[in-house]
């Protein structure tokens, strides 16, 4: 009787357990909620936004919508990726800049692929395939990536592909300054050197800065945080977007 007892429990537990990871994300994407407003230097803004888990063609897979606006130029991506490797699945795209256009991303991390679809005026006008030899990253998403990494030692490396193929590696721990604070933060650099990145020693490891190489150089820098479903409490300057 004991036993039946326990494995009745158990299954409803189980049950349970799915449900919320398929409903509501609270074991799934502790992030969820979760809000920064980044200030592009020399002149714009971008807003993350991880809006958890929703569904995407009968699957459970997580959003992020990220704004940016820079020079007038407005893009506005909603960006479907699995939650566990924050691989891209599907990007939409709404841009306006002397004029609207939207363009969808399919991505195949099966066969390395992703479809590229332009629309203008709700009509198709272009479309083309790209094929890598691994899995295809998002460049907005690749920082949060890092984050879920469970040890981070000095030398570690990675290759990612967005989609041009790069060698990530973290080559130090710095003292950097944001807004008049300072963190504690894992330095990236890229080879190829196209950008670099560094993230916030801290849990929840948000990225602080991005710092773009390739031709047009900008810097990307945390200016307010709003956690999601972990309880870190920002510095001032990013708690009040001083």
């Amino acid at each position: 009787m004991l036993k039946k007892i326990v494995i009745s429990v158990t299954i409803l537990l189980a049950v349970l357990l799915g449900y919320f990871l398929l409903n509501d994300g609270i074991f799934a994407d502790e992030n969820t909620g979760e809000k920064i407003i980044y200030v592009i230097r020399p002149l714009g803004r971008a807003e993350y936004n991880d809006l958890g888990m929703v569904e995407l063609s009968g699957k459970m897979v997580k959003l992020v919508v990220f704004k940016t606006d820079m020079f007038g130029f407005d893009d506005t991506e909603k960006i479907y990726s699995d939650p566990d490797t924050l691989l891209p699945i599907r990007v939409e795209r709404e841009i306006r800049w002397f004029g609207k256009e939207n363009i969808i991303e399919e991505y195949d991390q099966k066969n390395f692929t992703v479809t590229i679809k332009k629309f203008q005026n709700n009509k198709q006008v272009n479309e083309w395939v790209l094929k890598e030899d691994g899995p295809i990253d998002n460049a907005i998403l690749l920082p949060f990536y890092l984050r879920k990494i469970p040890r981070l030692d000095i030398g570690w490396n990675l290759n990612v592909r967005i989609p041009n193929k790069f060698k990530l590696t973290l080559v130090s721990i710095d003292e950097i300054k944001v807004f008049g604070k300072k963190f504690k933060s894992y330095h990236f650099t890229s080879d190829p050197d196209r950008f670099e990145i560094w993230i916030n020693k801290d849990s929840p490891r948000v990225p602080l800065k991005i710092k773009g190489k390739s031709g047009f150089n900008y810097n990307v820098l945390i200016k307010k945080y709003s956690p999601g479903r972990y309880k870190w409490s920002p510095p001032e300057a990013l708690a009040g977007g001083s």
